[in-house]
Formats: C-alpha cells, structure tokens, sequence
C-alpha cells in the first residue's frame, strides 16, 4: 500500500512504544532480538525493514505476507548501508594510532578501493547505494533541528583548496569567518576533508573564542602544516583536549577521491561513496549561501555548479555566492568576471560578492538570506 505518513523509526524506544501497530513504518539498522514486541499481532502493512536482525521465532515471510518489506542485512561489510544517522570523528578515527592507521575509516577506504570505486558487483553497489541514502537521511535530520533540537539550520557553505596549508593566509582568515558566521547563527558545512575545508570546521568549532587565542591556535596547528605531515592528527586533538566542547558543523567528505584525514572539527560527518551524490547535495544544502576561498580544478567545478544552480534557480531559489581573495578570483583567474558575465540579467548578479575582509563578507550573508526566483524575499 502507498503511505501517506512515513514513520521513520531508529530507536527501540521508539519501536516498543508503537506496539503492534508498525504501518508504513519504517524501521532501519535495528537490533529486534531483545525487543519485547507483540510479533503475531503485528500490523505490518506498509512496514519497511531496513537491515533489522529478527527473533529466531519471527520468519521474515511472514512479515511480507503480512504486507512488510523486508531490505536483508549485508554481511562481511566494514560499513553499515542502514546506519541511522551520520559519522562522528570519533567513530571514524577509531583504531587510529600515531604509529599505525587502522582507524574505521581506513577501513572503509580500503574496502572500497578493492570491491567498489571500479566495477563493483551488484551486491557491493547496491550496499554503498543504502548507504548514502541512509547519509542523506541523517543529514536531513540533522539539518531540519532533530538532531540537535535546535530548529532548521542557516547552512552556508565555504569551499577551497584540500592542500592548503595550515600555515597559509587563506586558511587563517577562513578560520576567522567561520567564527564570525557561527556566531551569528549560521551552520557551517565544507567538504570535509583537509585545507581550507579544515579551517571552516576549525572555525566554527572554536566561535566562542576571542579573536587573539583563536589566532595562537592557528600558530599552533601550523608546526603541522600539510596532512601528509607528522604531527598533523596530534596538532588537532591538542586543539580538542584544550577545547572540548565546540559548536557544531557539518563536514561532507567522501571516500572516492583517496584516503584523507578525518576532519576533526565537524561535530557530524556526511561521508559518501558517490562524489557526484555528495558534491551536489553539499551545494543544496547551502541555502544561504557559498563561499569560495582559493582553489583549484575541483573548487572551480563548485563555482560553476552553484552558478548553474542559481541560474536555473533549479531548487526555487537563489543564494549570495561569495569569492574570497581577489587576487585569486582576478589575477590569477578570470573566474570572477567570467561569473559577473554569466550572471547578468538573472536574480543572483545582485548576491555575488567579491571581497578581502571578514566582516564584509558576515555583513554580506546577513544582508542577503536565500530568495526566491520570483524576486520576492524570503524571511531570514
């Protein structure tokens, strides 16, 4: 039967206090070996099972007869395709030592450089495709306040170069918006990976700190510039005993492009298999915007697809784009002016914003919330 209203459920808590009454539920990742549910007088009709584990007594076809669907759990995986909700770097890093990297995410990275970058078989493909799935639900809760209780999120997005360094001019002052933005109550996501991506999480995790012990942080974190170095990790979890408790950001990695360092400033991890599901998901989210810091071919390819969806206003909408560094978006590409040009005549030309210094650019992004493509503003 087709569902009206979708239950999604990942807690046994949740799943008990329903009862027998399981229609259009959807259950997913979930352990029901222990849980005390009444089976034989289940409602089941529009149930979905998304990799339980089930009583010895409970047969599965009864359950579809019952009108369930019922989605087998993967063995032999170092994945989960129905985790209900999104990585830390906790879970991540685990089994990382200074010495060697055995670390979950490692892991994963090695599985799918040998079962599913190149000509996986049907049943590896169809398992990282659950699993970013189950990702992109876990993002959507977190970003629509059900995570954190905390209401929808003001997500602006900051893009730029993975091999920055942390000694580089770029990656301090990314750092330094990042805290201003958080402050003013954006939620802030990058790619997730290291360079400039490292510094928007850094920063926003640090927002409560003042300006100069932000800077002495930064002079820290560069006696390990690049995260081919030695020291990198040990820099950053320096950063965290010291500071505990951060705000929150989001970082959106992926595993396709190699194996990086796990960004340790972002309270959540959306890490995909599907670059092409995760780099235009990414650039969705940023409903308020997207800044670009210095990059190169793969920050060029995100101006051009948030153009594109600005020009198309392909979600209803459209959002400040914002390029950080003249001398990089001018001198030493055209890429500003060719933007200015492609923009003319459409609603984004007035949200592009060229500039050097912090607070113009905070200024900017709260002077200019999403809009719709009709030209009406929207409330910020």
């Amino acid at each position: 039967m087709k569902c009206s209203i979708v239950r999604e459920l990942d807690s046994l808590d949740r799943l008990i206090r329903l009862g027998a009454n399981l229609n259009c539920a959807v259950i997913q990742g979930l352990d029901l070996r222990e849980a005390d549910l009444p089976w034989k007088e289940m409602n089941c009709d529009g149930a979905v099972f998304l990799g339980c584990r089930f009583p010895s007594d409970v047969s599965v076809c009864d359950l579809v007869e019952k009108g369930a669907l019922v989605f087998p759990e993967f063995r032999g995986l170092p994945y989960n395709p129905y985790r209900p909700e999104l990585y830390t770097r906790e879970e991540l890093m685990e089994g990382w030592t200074a010495e060697v990297d055995e670390s979950l995410d490692m892991q994963i990275y090695d599985h799918f450089v040998k079962f599913g970058k190149k000509g996986p078989d049907i049943v590896e493909a169809l398992a990282e495709r659950l699993h970013d799935h189950a990702i992109d639900d876990g993002l959507t809760d977190l970003l629509e306040g059900r995570i954190e209780k905390d209401g929808a999120k003001k997500v602006i997005a900051i893009m730029g170069g993975h091999s920055t360094g942390r000694d580089d001019e770029s990656f301090r002052k990314v750092a330094h918006l990042a805290r201003r933005l958080t402050a003013e109550g954006f939620f802030v996501a990058s790619g997730g990976g290291p360079g400039i991506m490292e510094a928007a999480n850094l920063g926003a995790y640090l927002a409560e700190v003042e300006e100069e012990e932000l800077d002495a942080i930064l002079d820290d974190l560069a006696t390990a510039p690049k995260y081919t170095d030695e020291g990198y990790i040990g820099a950053a979890n320096r950063v965290i005993e010291k500071y505990p408790f951060g705000h929150s950001s989001v970082a959106v990695p992926t595993w396709f492009y190699g194996h990086e360092p796990t960004n340790m400033f972002s309270a959540h991890v959306a890490k995909y298999f599907s670059n092409s599901i995760r780099e235009d998901g990414l650039l969705t989210i940023a409903r308020y915007g997207i800044i670009f810091a210095p990059g190169r071919a793969g920050t060029t390819q995100e101006i051009f697809q948030d153009a594109c969806q600005n020009h198309y206003a392909s979600h209803g909408e459209v959002s400040p784009m914002v390029f950080l560094n003249s001398e990089r978006y001018t001198k030493e590409t055209p890429l500003w002016e060719t933007i200015q040009s492609l923009s003319k005549g459409r609603h984004y030309h007035d949200l592009l914003l060229l500039s050097d210094e912090v607070e113009e650019i905070v200024t900017f992004v709260k002077d200019h919330p999403p809009e719709p493509s009709d030209g009406v503003k929207m409330l910020a």
